[in-house]
């Protein structure tokens, strides 16, 4: 039984040190793309393709797509109206690529 103790206190030690890490190297913000509409959206969530957005803090955020982002951004564009912006992994899209994405606004 003595025995038993200190390898539950290594595993316990062992989950804690690992959950820590794992908490640190998630990324920051609710997801990899987030779009900024200029008007406040009837719905705070839709679907493109596969990505599920969902509205967070004025943007509709998702997971990392397979799509090419100028797709995916003309893809919200269509269904939410012009954005003021659109970030990829942190990186806002410059100025005239967002005009190209806000093309497909209705």
């Amino acid at each position: 039984m003595s025995r038993i103790a200190p390898r539950i206190f290594t595993a316990l030690a062992a989950a804690t040190l690992f959950g820590g890490t794992a908490a640190i190297a998630q990324p920051q913000g609710p997801g990899y793309y987030a779009a900024t509409p200029v008007e406040a959206p009837a719905k705070t969530s839709l679907i493109t393709r596969d990505t599920v957005w969902k509205f967070h803090d004025g943007a509709f955020n998702a997971a990392k797509a397979p799509e090419r982002d100028i797709v995916l951004c003309q893809l919200v564009a269509q269904r939410v109206g012009k954005l003021s912006s659109f970030t990829v992994g942190g990186q806002a899209l410059d100025a005239d690529t967002l005009a190209k994405c806000n093309s497909k606004a209705q």
